[in-house]
């Protein structure tokens, strides 16, 4: 399933402004931290095929080698341009027409988290969920013919992949080690160099040094002896 037409992004409202994480069009998969645009488009297919929710046949699958529970459920919602995903859980669904839909949503009672729609209000029912799923069913699912005829790209070595993945990890701990080390460092040279100016005297002024030799003659002969000394 796919839509025809381009969305247009969003007008950024008073209570729904774009920072600069943000995306203007949330149905553009605007990925998380740790995600790739192919990662984040494969799990998108993922999802159509298994449905919402199902992370465990998607891990089983070794489409996303490496990636989490935790991780495909806020890419999913960053996709869906929502946080909540009850209403979708389980359905054969393309994440980018909700995430298309989600977009063009404005108003002051809208609000937004990292780009997702926040639910502001209670805490929906069992009753409500339900409600909502059957409803997206209807709207938005595609048939088991169209979702049971998508292909998963799968890596030719899935555990040389995941190696790989360790590898980068290590290697981007390491570099932020250095940076916060770095960071450190440069504090406490600034903070000994701002503490090295506040212990040096200021040079006097040529007027200074008249004032001095005014009190210095104003003064009786023996306090003034004791002064120059």
């Amino acid at each position: 399933m796919s839509s025809s037409s381009t969305p247009r992004s969003m007008t950024a409202g008073a209570r729904n402004i774009l920072r600069s994480n943000d995306s203007a069009s949330l149905w553009n998969y605007t990925v998380a931290p740790g995600w790739s645009i192919n990662e984040a488009e494969v799990l998108r297919k993922a999802l159509m095929k298994f449905g919402v929710g199902n992370w465990s046949k998607i891990i089983e699958s070794n489409c996303l080698v490496g990636k989490t529970n935790a991780q495909m459920n806020l890419q999913t919602q960053r996709m869906l341009g929502q946080q909540s995903t009850a209403e979708f859980a389980g359905l054969h669904i393309d994440p980018r027409v909700i995430g298309q839909k989600n977009s063009l949503i404005q108003g002051d009672h809208i609000r937004r988290k990292n780009g997702c729609i926040v639910n502001t209000g209670a805490k929906l029912s069992r009753e409500e969920i339900r409600r909502r799923v059957a409803e997206n069913k209807e709207q938005y699912e595609l048939t088991e013919e169209e979702w049971s005829a998508i292909d998963l790209p799968l890596p030719e070595d899935p555990q040389l992949l995941l190696e790989a993945k360790k590898a980068e990890k290590i290697r981007l701990e390491l570099e932020l080690k250095n940076v916060q080390r770095q960071i450190a460092m440069l504090r406490k040279s600034g903070g000994r160099k701002n503490a090295e100016t506040d212990s040096v005297d200021s040079p006097k002024t040529e007027q200074e040094d008249d004032d001095r030799e005014d009190f210095i003659e104003d003064q009786p002969l023996g306090k003034r002896a004791r002064i120059e000394a």
